[in-house]
């Protein structure tokens, strides 16, 4: 009768075993979440099998997490995977271990693939009573398994869902940066009357920066810089439409148009397209190179150098950042006469915000200096420079924002 009773326990045993296989496959193929999977694993392994005292580490691709414990209050925050088990290849059992905070668990179980540690399972207080289960040992090929075929659906899970958030992202950056290309200028003037350079670095694939330069007539020219509040996919598309309207504003109107009126509008346009979630701050001249006249409103953005090599000023006449308010409350305009070699450098604020690594900011005054001490460069000699000296002057650092120079020498 007993050897019939030890018959009907295996096969009882061997049914649960079989049983709970077939659940996790079937909550795999159903698409399970990870959170599911793990309450059937806690299920068989704690309800069903008696193991009391459990921690199970996995590893997101960043780092190691647990993503499974009870009966071991505490333990998990002792260990650390790197220094205690990344060492175990294969299933041990812990008698008397050196690291005091394994000796709490009976049992460690590694999982592997192509020689990368996927998980670590540690068990303590089996209780062999449950279903009279045979001794500790004989159970592990089948928990082994069990913890494989939850691991590996995590893994692939995980894969799955990063490699669709990647290839939307991928989507979504790329389209972003076509966009962005669209809002600079390809040709940038450089003959008798002025000459023009201009050079960008974003901080992430895509920013928020934007510069312009639009040559109405053979002596009318407008030139212009922006920055939006916040980066990424959404910054992207509010310039964007900014500078359509901005251009179309221009070419159709820029007759009719005073810089204030300009203003008003570009600040309607802010308005609707971003609904209060994102403003821009800008700043845009008119240059009439006969009459060596320059205008410009500088709505809410870092004030611009306007220098003879010698004295530098600051253009900082205007109003609020567009998008600010429904309404700008007022709006100044400033007209300057122009002297030959005249130098506007205009720049956002990642140039002279950037930090080094005494977390000094780079400020106005060494721009200014830069500038003055490398007069004699181009343009685009100047600007190359003044972006060597930020990159020396971060140093290990990174950058805090998108950057982006704009500059104009007057010659007549």
């Amino acid at each position: 009768m007993t050897s019939v009773n030890k018959i009907l326990e295996k096969l009882e045993l061997k049914e649960f075993k079989l049983t709970s296989l077939l659940e996790v496959t079937r909550a795999i193929n159903e698409n399970f979440t990870t959170d599911k999977l793990l309450n059937i694993y806690q299920y068989i392994l704690r309800d069903q099998l008696g193991i009391s005292r459990l921690l199970l580490f996995t590893n997101d691709g960043e780092k190691w997490n647990c993503s499974l414990k009870y009966g071991a209050k505490g333990q998990s925050k002792k260990i650390k995977v790197e220094k205690d088990l990344e060492h175990i290849k294969d299933i041990t059992v812990i008698e008397s271990s050196s690291q005091e905070s394994l000796n709490s668990f009976d049992i460690v179980i590694p999982v592997y693939h192509k020689n990368q540690a996927l998980a670590y399972l540690l068990l303590g207080d089996l209780n062999e009573d449950k279903l009279q289960i045979s001794p500790t040992i004989k159970h592990m090929p089948f928990i082994q398994t069990l913890t494989n075929i939850i691991i590996v659906a995590i893994e692939n899970k995980r894969f799955a869902s990063k490699s669709i958030e990647q290839e939307r992202t991928k989507k979504e950056l790329e389209m972003a940066k076509e966009m962005q290309k669209l809002l600079f200028p390809t040709n940038l003037p450089s003959n008798n009357r002025l000459e023009v350079g201009a050079h960008y670095e974003s901080k992430h694939l895509v920013g928020g920066d934007y510069y312009d330069f639009i040559q109405l007539n053979n002596e009318e020219y407008v030139m212009c810089i922006a920055d939006v509040s916040g980066k990424g996919m959404g910054a992207a598309i509010v310039m964007s439409n900014f500078q359509a309207n901005l251009k179309a504003i221009i070419k159709y109107n820029h007759q009719n148009l005073t810089l204030q009126e300009l203003v008003v509008l570009l600040n309607e346009s802010v308005n609707e397209t971003a609904q209060g979630e994102k403003f821009i701050t800008f700043f845009i001249a008119y240059y009439n190179s006969t009459k060596r006249k320059l205008k410009y409103i500088n709505a809410g953005h870092n004030y611009p150098v306007l220098t003879d090599g010698k004295t530098a000023r600051f253009l900082n006449k205007g109003c609020v950042g567009l998008g600010m308010f429904d309404e700008i409350p007022s709006i100044e305009i400033e007209e300057i006469d122009i002297k030959r070699n005249d130098t506007l450098v205009c720049f956002t604020d990642g140039l002279v915000e950037l930090e080094n690594e005494d977390e000094e900011a780079f400020e106005n005054e060494r721009l200014v200096d830069l500038i003055h001490n490398n007069f004699e460069l181009s343009m685009e000699e100047l600007n190359s420079l003044i972006f060597h000296e930020l990159k020396v002057y971060k140093g290990k650092m990174d950058y805090l924002d998108d950057t982006a120079i704009l500059s104009c020498r007057f010659f007549g």
